[in-house]
């Protein structure tokens, strides 16, 4: 019974300390769903990728792993309704799901282009963005 218990605690212990389970997450706090895009920096320059779809009351992981930067873009669009979360930073964003290395010459490569809001992390190692109306 002891051995049962310290491997329970054991495996606790590696699961809390673990970077895999650091991750970027977006909650959706409204009544519709939307998708979600994600700009990082990366080793030369920028990455965007999306989209998720994420339903009233759910999340979704966007990044997995600790994170590695301090600021994350994001990009939000409702699906049924008008509206998006969006700001002054622009990156390429692809009409179905995408990842895209840079942020320059977006029509040109066959891409649009989309402002996106900052999300400051802080030095925090994991994120939860919750997005309401």
């Amino acid at each position: 019974m002891i051995r049962y218990a310290f491997l329970i605690a054991l495996a606790a212990y590696a699961c809390a300390v673990s970077p895999a389970w650091a991750t970027f997450t977006v909650c959706n706090k409204t009544t519709h769903p939307f998708l979600i895009a994600i700009a990082r920096p990366a080793a030369k320059g920028w990455v965007s990728e999306g989209w998720w779809r994420v339903e009233p009351a759910a999340c979704a992981d966007v990044l997995r792993g600790k994170l590695k930067a301090r600021y994350y873009y994001l990009r939000g669009v409702h699906l049924g309704v008008d509206g998006a979360w969006d700001g002054p930073r622009f990156f390429c964003v692809g009409t179905d799901n995408f990842t895209i290395r840079g942020r320059d010459n977006c029509r040109k490569r066959g891409y649009s282009q989309a402002g996106f809001f900052e999300v400051d992390t802080g030095e925090d190692a994991t994120w939860v963005q919750n997005l309401s109306d």
